[in-house]
């Protein structure tokens, strides 16, 4: 992705089901858990970068002993920090005390991170300040074991204010007015609930020191987590530790963020990627589970777990952009995905090219859109056998087959990204030169006014990097031609499920939209999409329609496409420009299990995604830059 956008987070639990002393006599380690958990962050580190954060409970210590702990951090790599961290406060504990190293019921009472249930989390800064206080695991904490309550998780909330009411109607007092807070604020007044009620049933049966293990041991997690989550609109996988060592993670109901999760009889580890799973416990693909959409994995104290359904289930609509971008690309699935896309946009190409491949080269930018260019490549080299098969079948003169045999797809590495460069350093009028600068070429491959060079991207968003920086380099080059390839469709609209995609007026597509409007003299339009937005909200019926979607009635994919052709081309480049597009029709080809296409088609797998694009777009025409959700 030429445009770079953020993603929310990742998360990594691990639960040890057997004795602690088990795994330091089988692995020989004391931090075996420690090590797997920051294995499983390393893996996922594509998913934030801005911070992390880790926390483990120990199980059945004796009163008077800290149970949890937690490290967070907002660093250059808060991952490496972190676990660095950990080290050295292990080693520091255990300083006189080598012999005890490989005592479990010791290292338990005497050394933090020592614990059976691990939590970690990965996050990019995708609003506001990225500070400490905003890094998962968020603890709730009480003097009862069985009412602290650790959450991290991958989610956006669509109805943050309607959740923030709902808490002042409990009788609570928020401290801040955002979806982690009040998720966990809104999980944490039900597990409370769950406790008083387990007490009152055995209040008078037992002692006030026998009610905590009765109450640990008689909780329902999966009745805390219906009742928490029944009014949840938006896409979430949701992670939760309890202090006296059960654990969940609950994912919404269409799916929508990803979830999987490994079972044996040592541990239960759950991540969102299966990367992460497969390369920290070196197991098959085919061991992976993933979370069903509208259950919740609930891990007991005891180490038993299941899913359990704790609402009602809607269409699965999967996040596409996990596997066109976020995903790590080391997944088979993911993998042979993205090459699918790259080979179903032969058709669009070779008309861009006019099937002059001799006179072609092919590249692509960033790194991650490698995998849809050798998708491309081979389906070039696909199309390129069967002109020849074709040639062979009508008696082809030998000149002709003789050219058909020689030719070869041109590919060249023709995009690096250089080191980054301090741009505050210039003016203004100099700092396009200097945002280039931070990319470099490859000189003397392209044949100065013969050759049509095309360049493979993940997606266009803004479209502003290849404005001011990609096109700009390329055209020193001197193609006669340059096509920009998106392997994802045209993104249309704003996310509110975790992809930091939530302005309208970022998107190319909408800006060429707009100007098609204008060139119309169909300015008017806008605003009478305006007031139905509007009516709408004043009617409470704003999650019922996304009335953006008729920006873009009269215009075909083409025109839209066109259009962002020259919304990025400089106006002093030399070389043509032409954008192609992915297709929607073909994104779901490529991946049929993962049907979360809004961004492309505006149509929202919850009710709370049409109220988003509404306020989005009233935003917009009231010049206001902020969230819509």
């Amino acid at each position: 992705m030429s445009d770079p956008i953020k993603h929310e987070c990742g998360i990594a639990m691990i639960r040890l089901r057997k004795p602690y002393q088990y795994y330091i006599d089988k692995y020989g380690t004391s931090l075996y858990g420690v090590n797997k958990l920051y294995q499983m962050l390393e893996k996922q580190s594509n998913r934030g970068q801005d911070g992390a954060g880790v926390s483990v409970i120990k199980i059945g210590v004796p009163p008077g002993i800290r149970y949890i702990s937690r490290y967070r951090s907002i660093d250059n790599q808060p991952i490496a920090k972190i676990f660095k961290k950990i080290n050295k406060k292990f080693q520091k504990s255990t300083k006189g005390h080598k012999d005890r190293i490989y005592d479990a019921q010791w290292l338990k009472e005497n050394v933090a991170f020592t614990g059976e249930v691990l939590l970690g989390h990965v996050r990019y800064g995708t609003h506001g300040v990225n500070s400490i206080e905003s890094c998962h695991p968020f603890l709730r904490q009480n003097n009862w074991r069985s009412r602290n309550l650790v959450v991290a998780g991958n989610f956006n909330m669509t109805n943050v204010d309607d959740l923030f009411d709902k808490l002042l109607s409990l009788g609570q007092h928020p401290k801040e007015k955002v979806d982690t807070i009040t998720v966990m604020e809104k999980i944490g007044h039900f597990l409370d609930e769950e406790n008083q009620r387990i007490f009152d049933l055995y209040k008078d049966q037992y002692t006030n020191v026998e009610m905590s293990h009765v109450i640990e041991e008689k909780m329902d997690i999966p009745r805390v987590i219906r009742r928490s989550c029944r009014d949840f609109d938006g896409g979430y996988a949701m992670a939760g530790m309890i202090g006296h060592g059960a654990a969940f993670v609950a994912r919404d109901p269409a799916g929508i963020r990803p979830a999987y999760y490994y079972a044996d009889d040592e541990v239960v580890v759950v991540a969102s990627e299966r990367v992460a799973i497969k390369s920290a416990f070196n197991i098959s693909y085919d061991s992976i589970r993933e979370i069903q959409p509208g259950h919740a994995l609930v891990i007991q104290k005891n180490g038993d777990f299941a899913e359990h359904p704790f609402i009602n289930t809607l269409e699965k609509r999967s996040c596409s952009f996990e596997r066109i971008y976020f995903s790590r690309g080391s997944d088979p699935a993911i993998y042979n995905e993205r090459k699918e896309l790259g080979r179903l946009l032969i058709p669009q190409v070779l008309k861009a090219i006019d099937y002059d491949l001799e006179n072609t080269v092919f590249s692509y930018v960033p790194n991650t859109a490698e995998t849809a260019f050798l998708g491309m490549m081979e389906g070039m080299e696909t199309w390129l056998s069967e002109q020849r098969k074709k040639a062979v079948a009508e008696k082809a003169s030998p000149e002709e087959l003789d050219k058909l045999l020689s030719i070869r797809p041109r590919v060249e590495k023709m995009v690096i990204k250089d080191a980054k460069l301090r741009t505050f350093i210039t003016d203004d009028d100099h700092r396009d030169d200097m945002v280039s600068a931070g990319y470099d070429t490859t000189y003397d491959v392209i044949r100065r006014g013969y050759d049509t060079l095309v360049l493979v991207d993940d997606s266009i968003v803004r479209g502003t990097t290849l404005e001011k920086s990609i096109l700009r380099i390329l055209d020193r080059l001197g193609p006669k031609k340059i096509v920009v390839v998106s392997s994802a469709p045209q993104i249309r609209y704003p996310d509110c499920y975790g992809i930091d995609m939530s302005r309208m007026k970022e998107f190319v597509a909408f800006r060429a939209a707009l100007a098609l409007l204008e060139e119309r003299g169909q300015s008017e339009k806008l605003y009478n999409i305006l007031e139905e937005c509007k009516s709408a909200f004043w009617n409470d019926r704003a999650h019922e329609e996304n009335f953006v979607k008729s920006v873009y009635d009269n215009f075909s994919d083409e025109e839209v496409s066109n259009k962002i052709a020259e919304i990025i081309r400089p106006h002093n480049l030399y070389a043509k420009v032409e954008v192609v597009f992915q297709t929607v029709e073909n994104l779901h080809k490529a991946c049929p299990n993962h049907t979360g296409d809004w961004y492309f088609t505006g149509n929202y797998p919850t009710l709370g995604g049409n109220k988003v694009v509404n306020k989005s777009f009233m935003n917009y025409m009231s010049g206001v830059s902020v969230r819509a959700y």
